[in-house]
């Protein structure tokens, strides 16, 4: 969440960040500032109802100390006098502050001054990798999966709802290995491992960012008030909440492997077809919490760690960097690694990184104090490394020959098998 004194320094800023996003509710910002400007006055009000009560409880004492006790109904009427002052005066401002925290909650993050306008399109920063098959007509992977008996959506959603898969034999092994070869990567790194909770209550979605802004594409426990992960991000950030480092403390590096759960699923096509997009889907995060001053660093070392793992793969990837309207609600820079689907002739996205700068450290109350002693908000980074389904399926695509599906040679040692048939 922006702060209402960032805005208020760099209205400017804010605006035009706010219109490379296409935001629409511009008038937000005013209103916020104006808003901002009542507290002020209502709350300088309050302290002197508190300073004039303060008083004359101290001048009661004295009174009563001395035995001189002539003034003390006088004072006790006007203590009474105050206290409903001060009540009258604290609900004026409790609602002004509620209502001043709800607009600032619909404000999203402001881009990196690095990021283009709506008009222009994501750039694409590089492309590695050969993008070729063994085979003159590759299957999609869903076709493979018939063929081999590795996943069927269909019995997905017997069981649940369209948009749910099971991966079996040898589909779950390699999906399993998966996981563990992407945490094991990601240990070697110095991310420490994390096992966590899939749900969460309301005021850890909150401090990520995911509410309200993303309310509606989380699964919902009514009865129990907690939400479905949609992503790993959410609890590990959660684990640092309203802790305070020194800034030798930082970086702190997180790793996790979670199922996650979302609502959109898409439409139907092509899109949708096979592990293009579940409800329900297994996810390897990393997170860093560093200074304000090494952000940007770690974002550099966050997308070379992704890359690193995607060459070993042996799968075609190209990076991209994303323009302002594509921006998640809390990121102020992401980038996107896709591998391409050599049977689909398309793109897939497997991992998103992205520096949310302080505006998620300044709901989780996350704060670290430099070396002269001043008190600043973190700034926290996200990424997957890696999201499996598309993996799975660029794997199972690019590897196919006629009659088996190869497996990369980083995985054998997980699969114990080098090949599918």
């Amino acid at each position: 969440m922006l702060r209402t004194s960032f805005i208020r320094e760099n209205r400017e800023k804010v605006l035009l960040g706010l219109k490379k996003r296409n935001f629409q509710e511009i008038h937000l910002i005013d209103e916020i500032l104006i808003l901002d400007g009542k507290k002020k006055i209502v709350q300088n009000v309050l302290n002197k109802i508190l300073e004039r009560e303060n008083l004359i409880s101290k001048k009661i004492g004295k009174i009563i100390n001395s035995g001189e006790k002539t003034q003390i109904e006088f004072l006790k009427e006007r203590s009474l006098f105050l206290k409903r002052e001060k009540n009258n005066v604290n609900i004026k401002l409790q609602k002004i502050i509620k209502i001043l925290e709800k607009k600032l909650n619909q404000i999203p993050n402001i881009p990196n001054d690095k990021i283009g306008n709506n008009f222009e399109k994501n750039d694409i920063l590089f492309q590695e990798g050969k993008m070729n098959c063994n085979i003159e007509t590759p299957l999609p992977h869903w076709e493979l999966s018939k063929k081999f008996c590795l996943f069927d959506s269909n019995l997905g959603t017997q069981i649940s709802a369209p948009g749910f898969s099971v991966c079996m034999g040898k589909g779950a092994k390699l999906q399993r290995s998966l996981i563990q070869f992407f945490l094991d990567k990601n240990i070697q790194a110095s991310y420490k491992e994390y096992s966590l909770p899939y749900l969460i209550n309301e005021k850890s979605g909150y401090s990520t960012g995911q509410i309200p802004d993303k309310e509606n594409q989380m699964y919902f426990i009514e009865r129990d008030n907690l939400y479905l992960i949609p992503t790993g991000e959410i609890p590990i950030m959660n684990c640092y909440r309203d802790k305070i480092f020194t800034d030798i403390d930082l970086p702190i590096k997180a790793t996790t492997h979670t199922s996650c759960f979302r609502r959109e699923a898409g439409s139907y096509g092509s899109k949708v077809r096979g592990l293009n997009r579940l409800h329900q889907f297994e996810k390897v995060e990393i997170i860093q919490i560093t200074t304000q001053e090494s952000s940007n660093i770690s974002l550099e070392e966050m997308i070379l760690h992704v890359k690193s793992i995607l060459k070993s793969l042996n799968l075609p990837f190209r990076l991209i960097r994303l323009n302002a309207p594509d921006l998640g609600f809390s990121s102020s820079m992401t980038y996107d690694f896709e591998v391409y689907s050599i049977a689909q002739k398309k793109w897939l996205e497997v991992s998103s990184i992205s520096n949310c700068n302080d505006f998620q450290s300044n709901r989780l109350n996350i704060k670290y104090r430099t070396l002269k002693g001043k008190m600043k908000y973190c700034h926290t980074l996200n990424g997957s490394s890696l999201a499996l389904p598309r993996i799975m399926a660029a794997l199972l695509e690019n590897n196919q020959t006629k009659n088996k599906i190869n497996i990369p040679k980083v995985l054998v040692p997980y699969t114990e098998f080098d090949h599918i048939k």
